[in-house]
Parts: structure tokens; sequence; C-alpha cells
């Protein structure tokens, strides 16, 4: 039975708001502190990379069966645990010696916030039976996201540049904190079980495939591609997709049912998100680097990038309700992709040595315009081309697809930039200068070699850099010709009465 209340109270809409920037709050915070991070721990840069898939592929992966378990047990059972857990995981962060137990914090924190995400929305949803008291809900949920998105980088780089770079994951703490006993004190409980069950082989499935094929391609660049862990790893991974897929088709309530991707608009949809978000964090991850672990920046200077980038939602709010109900979500991919396109390739064209601020406002500002443009019409592209009553399954795919993309793109541009930058390396060290590139990367080198070798690291990554972020232009480009091809209105539906709908990001 459904306990949904006539009117959303104040509590449990500050209760949502909380948890979804508590979760947001920890996807930002590391950007600024890379570069902290690889010189505390001797980190590589598949290890850095890490840092952020650690948080991102637990997220992704749970998202879809959490939002069944709310539904099932009760969505404020997941809000107070999910909070808890959350802070959980940043507190080992906070007190993390080495880049293992921070792998293991952003593990733990990003389970928390594969409860928080849907759990927070679905409470907002089920209290709001009024479609307009509902839009200015999740339009007030929608921009605690960005607000968080803008002060998790500021937070964390002016933490760690005035203390210990770990004092960055203290806010998530206590926000973890807050939001259990806001969830446990405020929230008005709902469930919606009819109909809704878990699917335990496609979760697990899906699991153990994207977790090898993410690990695949992060240690491939260190390892070697032919390293027998490796090639057990992708094959792993082609398994078990393989088991996802023929799960699904024997699963009474699939988790993903696969006659969506039948539907071209739907599968196009599904791999703009993968291309567009693979594309724009790969660039994060390669700004980052570049600015603390490479030119040495303080993490307040290394994080005012990310900063405007996540300003610019904040700015464009008012004006992207209006796009959103008036611009085809076609048109709005396209407008989004080829400004992102642009600030990737203006990116890549900058001297490494250029650390002014005033030199990366151009091309930050053509991403976050590109980036929330791709966002914030994303889902709707995806339910406009499925019938009604798979919206909610297809929203929850497009998530899962675009969230993996958050996750590999360090991952792929990582092991792309550093296998760059080694092979630029080769004959070009010698001596503990040699075997510090052998045992750690370019990275080690840039940070603790003689004076010539670090000149030569810098230029190497330079090189691998720049190729990184050439890749994702290029998989923006890849995105807005799908959208140009494939992405159709669905007409059907507007003729049969159902109006277009809008879904935010």
């Amino acid at each position: 039975m459904t306990n949904a209340v006539k009117k959303l109270d104040v509590g449990t809409l500050i209760a949502c708001c909380l948890a979804v920037a508590a979760a947001q709050l920890c996807i930002t915070v590391p950007s600024p502190i890379n570069g902290e991070i690889q010189a505390a721990f001797g980190a590589s840069g598949s290890q850095v990379a890490w840092v952020t898939s650690a948080f991102i592929l637990p997220t992704a992966i749970l998202e879809l069966n959490f939002g069944v378990l709310g539904d099932l047990f009760g969505r404020k059972r997941l809000l107070v645990l999910g909070g808890f857990v959350l802070a959980l995981g940043e507190l080992l962060n906070a007190a993390s010696q080495n880049i293992t137990m921070l792998w293991i914090g952003q593990a733990l924190a990003g389970v928390g916030a594969a409860a928080l995400f849907p759990s927070s929305l679905a409470v907002i949803a089920a209290a709001t039976p009024d479609e307009k008291d509902r839009a200015k809900a999740v339009s007030t949920w929608a921009l605690s996201i960005s607000l968080a998105s803008a002060v998790g980088p500021l937070s964390s780089g002016v933490l760690a540049t005035v203390a210990d770079f770990r004092w960055a994951f203290v806010p998530p703490v206590v926000l973890g904190i807050a939001v259990g006993i806001a969830g446990w004190a405020l929230v008005t409980d709902s469930r919606a079980p009819k109909g809704r069950a878990l699917d335990w082989p496609g979760q697990i499935t899906v699991a153990v495939g994207l977790t090898a094929l993410l690990w695949g391609i992060i240690e491939g660049g260190d390892r070697g591609w032919s390293s027998p862990s490796i090639v057990l790893a992708l094959v792993l991974a082609a398994v078990a997709l393989a088991g996802f897929v023929f799960a699904e088709k024997r699963a009474v309530s699939p988790m993903f049912n696969l006659d969506l991707l039948r539907i071209p608009s739907f599968a196009a949809a599904a791999v703009v998100a993968l291309t567009g978000m693979f594309g724009f964090i790969g660039t994060a991850y390669v700004v980052s680097i570049r600015l603390g672990a490479v030119m040495h920046l303080s993490a307040l200077r290394a994080g005012m990038p990310f900063v405007i980038l996540q300003l610019i939602p904040l700015l464009l709010a008012p004006v992207l309700s209006r796009m959103l109900t008036r611009i085809e979500p076609r048109r709005l991919l396209m407008g989004g992709l080829l400004p992102m396109a642009a600030g990737q390739f203006w990116i890549a064209a900058l001297p490494i040595t250029t650390t002014s601020l005033a030199a990366f406002i151009g091309p930050v500002l053509l991403l976050g315009v590109g980036f929330i443009c791709v966002v914030s019409s994303l889902t709707s592209a995806a339910v406009n081309a499925v019938p009604i009553e798979m919206t909610g399954m297809a929203s929850g795919a497009t998530s899962l697809v675009r969230e993996f993309g958050q996750g590999l793109g360090p991952a792929v541009i990582s092991t792309v930039a550093m296998s760059a930058a080694s092979s630029a390396l080769a004959g070009k060290l010698s001596g503990a200068d040699a075997g510090m590139e052998a045992a750690a990367g370019p990275l080690a080198v840039v940070n603790a070699g003689s004076g010539s070798a670090r000149a030569a690291a810098q230029d190497a990554l330079a090189h691998g850099m720049s190729l990184g972020v050439v890749i994702c232009g290029c998989a923006s480009l890849l995105g807005a010709v799908v959208t140009l091809l494939l992405v159709r209105r669905n007409t059907a539906r507007v003729t049969a009465g159902a109006p277009v709908q809008t879904v935010s990001a």
C-alpha cells in the first residue's frame, strides 16, 4: 500500500534536498585535490583515476535496485541508512593513510550515494500528486544538486590549501550524519511495493561485468594489455555482461527491459549518455591532474575552474526551465554536445604551462553550458522515446549508463594519457629517473625526478594529456552525430494525447 501524503511537508523537502546535496558534494570534492592525493601517496595516474571511479561505480551499479528496495521496504529507511553509510565512507577518506584506504572509503560513500539519489527523489514524487507542486519540489531538489556541485570544489580547495587535503572530506562526513538524522526525524515515509521485485541475477551480473571492465581498462595501461590478470578481467567482463543479457531476457521483473534498445531514439540517448559523460568527466580529470599534479598549483587555484564550471547551472536555471519546455531534446542535445567538443579541443590546445585562470574561462564556459544542456535534455530524450509505462525504467537505465560513462572517463583517459607520456619518455631518462618512471609512471618523475627529467616528463605529459582531451572532444562529436542521425521526437505519444515530458537532471 502506498503511503503518499496529499502535500509535501517542509521537513521532508529539506531532508531530501540535504540528502541529494550530500551525495553530489562527494562527487565534486576530489577534483581540486587530485594533485595532493598523488603527491601524498605517490600514486600513479591510474591509481588517482580510481579515486573518482571508486565512488561512481557503486553509485551507477546499485542505483536501480536501491530504487526498488525503497519501493518495497520504505524510502525513509534508505535515506537514513544512505546518509550514515556515506558519512562512514567519507570518514575513512578523512583518515586515509594510503591510496587503498581512500578507494575503500570512496566505494563505501558511493554505496551511500546510490541509496540517496533515487530515494530522495522518490519521496518527493510520492508526496506530491499535484503536478505543479511536484515541479516546484523537483526544481528545488535539482537546485540542491547545482549548489552542492559548486560548493564541493570550493570547500575542497580552501580546506586543502589551509590544512591537509584530508580535511576536504570532513564536510561530507558532517552532511552525511545530518542526512541520517534529518531523514529519521523529518521525512514522511512512503513505499510502492506493488509489481516491484528485486532482480538479483541482473544486479549481480551487471555489477561483476562493469566492475571487471573498469578495472581492466584502468589497470591495463600499467600492467600491460597482455597481462594474464587484465585478459582475465576483460574476459570476465564479457561473460558477465552476456550473462546480464541472458538474465534480463528470462527475468519476470527485469531491472532493464532489453526491448528498449530496439527503439532507435532510446538507444541513441544511451550512447549519448555514455559518450557525453565520458568526455566531460575525462576532461575534468585531465584539468585537475595538469593543474595539481603536474604544475603544482594549490588546491584552491586548481579548483577554481571547477567552481566556475559548476556555477553555470545555477546561472542558467531560469532560462533552462523555459528551454526544456519549448525546445526539442534533440536540439538541446546538439546545442550542448557541440560546445562541449569545442571547449575540449580548446583545452587540448592550451600549453601544459598555462596556469592562468583567465586562459581557462573560455573553454570552461563552453564545457559548462554544453554540459548542463546535455544532462538536462538527455533524460527527456530517453523517456520521450519509449512507451509511457516504461518511462521509469528508461530514466533509470539512462542514469546507470550516464554514471558509468562518468566512471569510464577518468579510467580511459588516464590510461591513454599516461601510456602516451611513457612512450614519449622512452629512451630519454637514465639511472634513478628511469627506474622511477618504470615503477610509478611519468607523474612520479615530474614530482620527484632530477631537473632535466622533470622537464622531459612535463613535455611527455603535455603530449599524453592533450591526446586524452582530444579523445574526449571526439566522444562529444560522436554523440552529436548519433543525436543528429537517430534521436527523433516520438509523435505517437504526442498524437495519443500524452504530453512530452521534460525531466530535469
